[in-house]
């Protein structure tokens, strides 16, 4: 997505509003570098102070971090998920943990009543790359894997409001997985049983499977 010159009325706006298309957009990737300030005031046709306020805004909204003599990097794709990730910075692993067993409980039984074929198939794939990711003992391609399962089942609850709260809680629970899998001493937790349930639409049984897997999380955590 190319960014175009700004008109002169409300300047900072319009900037702030191209700097968060190109975030939004995944044009610049998440944890990604953006530009320089220079670069940015050339494409956009603007000086470097109003770059410079613009990215001042998004920082303090959450979307970017300004990291001293290295540069700037998207942190956040909205204002929600900038604040939420202000807000867990500050969490407990076990908080985190608790509002995350919250959500995948009821995205598991919701995702039961509500998969599609096409679903259904996306589920098994994360599920294969999950297993794939462990055998392969790498631990951070396995945190990947692991939160793509859980995002699968979450668009299968075609909830939307349930959809965009976990994308925005994903930066919090790439380190929950992450202290989780260093708390189970590698003692992997199957999430077969809960791919199965939603194949086969048995919400009681997903919401059961969901309920286990984070109760072992859970237990593993605080035994930790």
């Amino acid at each position: 997505m190319s960014l175009r010159t700004a008109q002169r009325a409300s300047l900072v706006d319009q900037v702030i509003d191209q700097l968060k298309e190109q975030i939004t957009s995944a044009s610049w990737p998440m944890n990604g570098k953006i530009p320089t300030e220079t670069v940015l005031a050339e494409q956009l046709g603007v000086g470097r102070n109003t770059v410079r306020e613009a990215v001042r805004a998004l920082t303090h909204a959450g979307l970017l971090e300004c990291r001293q003599g290295d540069g700037t990097y998207v942190r956040a794709t909205s204002e929600l998920s900038g604040a939420m990730l202000r807000r867990l910075r500050q969490a407990e692993q076990l908080e985190i943990l608790e509002v995350r067993r919250a959500l995948e409980i009821e995205a598991a039984r919701l995702a039961a009543t509500r998969r599609t074929d096409e679903d259904i198939v996306l589920i098994e794939a994360a599920l294969a790359e999950r297993d794939k990711a462990w055998e392969a003992d790498d631990p951070d391609l396995f945190v990947e894997a692991d939160l793509a399962f859980h995002m699968a089942v979450a668009h299968a609850t075609h909830n939307f409001v349930l959809i965009d709260l976990y994308e925005d809680f994903s930066a919090a629970l790439r380190a929950s997985i992450t202290a989780a899998g260093t708390s189970l001493n590698k003692s992997y937790i199957p999430h077969d049983a809960i791919a199965r349930a939603i194949t086969a639409g048995d919400a009681t049984a997903a919401e059961r499977a969901g309920h286990a897997c984070m109760e072992h999380i859970l237990i593993a955590l605080t035994d930790a």
